[in-house]
């Protein structure tokens, strides 16, 4: 069912896969990652206007 030795194993491959993303990668990321959640409550808060104006629900 489920095999501790097997998951085990596949932590540590994955483990050593693994790197520490350079300064340059890590702005780059928390740029996007603001960018998109900013874009998505954008989006919410226009849906929360149009619904008040509308009075839909």
């Amino acid at each position: 069912m489920f095999d501790i030795k097997s998951f085990t194993s596949q932590c540590v491959r994955v483990w050593h896969l693994l790197k520490k993303p350079d300064k340059n990668e890590f702005t780059t990321v928390a740029k996007v990652s603001a960018l998109g959640l900013g874009l998505i409550g954008i989006i919410g808060f226009a849906i929360s206007i149009l619904m008040g104006v509308f009075k839909i629900f």
